[in-house]
């Protein structure tokens, strides 16, 4: 073999390298950027949940405390989720977007008017589906986003299997 033989041959196991190289490169970043994104679904499913359960309870509270000294079994809801973060006692911090979407929430419609609950925009698959804390336990086997509504009564709180609002907001009557 002559010398500019024996460089060719070098240069050529280089290039093979090099391409093997920045292949392994590829392959670890996009393993790395599918870890990225799973942690940041994770973490925006428990921005949902949590600000999805404070919604939840605040409108249980403006219910209880509109039906207050009254005689009535009927529910009273929010004309809107500003309403909640009205002074004097606030019920709700702020009105919070979906968490998962960036916009806002679905709004789930009572049939005597005002908001019965919430429910996030999102189609994406849920990571979580078991091990729900007991006001949401409902949410056990649903797969999507949009499946999980919090909403004031909830099959969770009533025990007597209220259903679930379907997509569209009025909730079939009972």
């Amino acid at each position: 073999m002559t010398p500019t033989r024996a460089r060719e041959s070098q240069r050529g196991a280089t290039y093979l390298l090099m391409m093997l190289a920045i292949v392994l490169m590829g392959l670890v970043l996009s393993l790395a950027g599918r870890q990225w994104k799973m942690a940041i679904q994770r973490e925006q499913e428990l921005d949902l949940l949590m600000k999805g359960l404070e919604i939840q309870n605040a409108i249980a509270a403006y219910s209880l405390t509109i039906k207050a000294g009254r005689v009535t079994q009927e529910e009273y809801y929010p004309g809107t989720l500003a309403e909640l973060t009205r002074p004097p006692r606030p019920l709700l911090r702020k009105a919070y977007p979906d968490p998962m979407t960036g916009s806002d929430w679905e709004l789930l419609r009572a049939p005597t008017g005002g908001i019965m609950g919430v429910r996030s925009r999102s189609k994406s698959l849920a990571i979580k589906r078991s091990d729900f804390p007991p006001p949401i336990r409902h949410f056990e086997g649903l797969s999507r986003y949009n499946e999980w509504v919090f909403q004031y009564p909830n099959p969770s709180s009533t025990g007597i299997g209220v259903p679930a609002v379907p997509p569209g907001g009025i909730p079939p009557p009972p």
